[in-house]
């Protein structure tokens, strides 16, 4: 049960996000928006329910399920992309620059290790 209450919660704020989007006409998906008004609700709460993180880790373990699809639709839409590829190249390893670099700076900063070396 606790379990389903955290889908629960997830669902919700996906909803919100959603029609935060339509309503606003954000060029942005409503899992993004869904998800920003959820840290944010945790960061003001200071505290994660059981039920969440339940939920939350299930679904963590199926992580690459969840993106494969977005993945393989692009193969429908290739012909778009027709001589933007290096425009996109670039976007990707920039992306994927930035998101290593942020996810390392967020670790050190909240793990506790300002730049010691474990040599």
């Amino acid at each position: 049960m606790a379990m389903l209450r955290g889908f629960l919660i997830l669902t919700v704020y996906f909803m919100v996000g959603e029609a935060v989007r339509v309503l606003l006409a954000l060029p942005v998906s409503g899992g993004v928006i869904g998800m920003i008004l959820l840290t944010l609700t945790l960061m003001a709460r200071g505290t994660i329910s059981d039920s969440l993180a339940g939920a939350s880790r299930a679904l963590i373990s199926v992580l690459v399920l969840l993106i494969m699809p977005g993945v393989v639709g692009v193969f429908f839409v290739a012909d778009e992309f027709a001589g933007q590829w290096l425009a996109v190249g670039v976007a990707l390893v920039i992306g994927t620059l930035l998101s290593v670099l942020t996810t390392l700076w967020l670790m050190q900063r909240f793990s506790g290790q300002k730049g010691e070396s474990h040599e």
